[in-house]
């Protein structure tokens, strides 16, 4: 049975991942700073402690695994731009330098395959109404995404030169069910909705973490010439709050009106082709509405 990694394993991203995982049958570590609750997942899981520190020695935490995935990530909580608060030498220490200790370290101890989980952020600003493509130069606006393509660099270094297949996955903003006594990312927004509070207009792109585990599951298990070293971009809806709300509204019966659609003409969506090429499909309109539901559901028995 492959043994698997997963840094960052009980956050909002890389639940989904080892839940994904431990459905293809992998067995999963998962490395953070607490070990999972009990309950968190359908199958047992290992823990190895990790702390994004480039003193850490990350030897003793890849030894005896086949794949490593990335999802860790140290930031102020509940902000990734931004997520360097007033330490930024530090943010960089954790996140890049660490990044690459790590995947070093998984490279000395033999593993096989890597997935680093890098961000949309790296493409920073571009001209409105441009399409995001793999291939594009990047010029990040932010900390964040800075450290996120210098990852990606450096692991894409790293990958063409060592028997270590190492792939990027940018994803754009991840919905889905909130782990247990936690709120989903939207948990805010329909709150205000249903109160009659005004919504202003707003569009982004949106993908699910069960589409993003399914992407990062894909990309371990390809032939190791089809992405050593290359970056994939991993987004699925470009939804308008209008249309989100619109689930909620009809849902729970709400009268207050849905805010204006957002002028959509200059946003910069994702080219996810090379995803697809790869055979992934990602949930779309359908997943959108079940999930919303199961959301409201469970906000009515908190």
């Amino acid at each position: 049975m492959t043994r698997i990694l997963v840094t960052g394993g009980t956050g909002s991203v890389g639940r989904f991942i080892v839940t994904c995982l431990l459905e293809r049958q992998y067995q999963v570590t998962v490395a953070g700073r607490t070990p999972p609750p009990a309950n968190m997942f359908q199958s047992p899981v290992g823990f190895r402690p990790l702390s994004l520190d480039p003193k850490t020695p990350y030897g003793p935490l890849v030894e005896d695994m086949d794949c490593l995935v990335h999802a860790g990530f140290d930031h102020v909580p509940g902000r990734y731009r931004g997520g360097e608060g007033d330490d930024i030498r530090g943010f960089w220490d954790r996140n890049f330098l660490s990044t690459l200790l790590l995947f070093h370290s998984a490279r000395q101890a033999g593993l096989r395959r890597g997935v680093f989980l890098s961000s949309r952020a790296v493409y920073g600003i571009q001209p409105p109404g441009t399409r995001l493509a793999e291939q594009m130069e990047c010029h990040p606006d932010t900390h964040y995404g800075a450290v996120k393509l210098a990852c990606e660099r450096h692991l894409s270094k790293l990958s063409s030169t060592t028997q270590l297949t190492i792939a990027s996955l940018r994803a754009t903003g991840v919905y889905g069910q909130s782990a247990a006594g936690e709120k989903h990312k939207w948990s805010g927004l329909f709150d205000d909705y249903l109160s009659g509070k005004t919504i202003e207009p707003r569009c982004g792109t949106e993908i699910h973490g069960r589409d993003v585990s399914s992407a990062v599951v894909l990309l371990l298990e390809q032939p190791a010439e089809a992405l050593s070293g290359e970056c994939f971009n991993a987004s699925d809806l470009l939804l308008d709050r209008h249309d989100l709300l619109d689930i909620v509204k009809k849902h729970r019966g709400c009268p207050h009106p849905l805010p204006a659609r957002a002028d959509a003409t200059g946003y910069n969506a994702m080219s996810t082709e090379k995803l697809t090429q790869l055979g992934w499909q990602p949930g779309g309109k359908s997943l959108l509405r079940q999930s919303v539901v199961e959301m409201l559901e469970k906000d009515l028995r908190v």
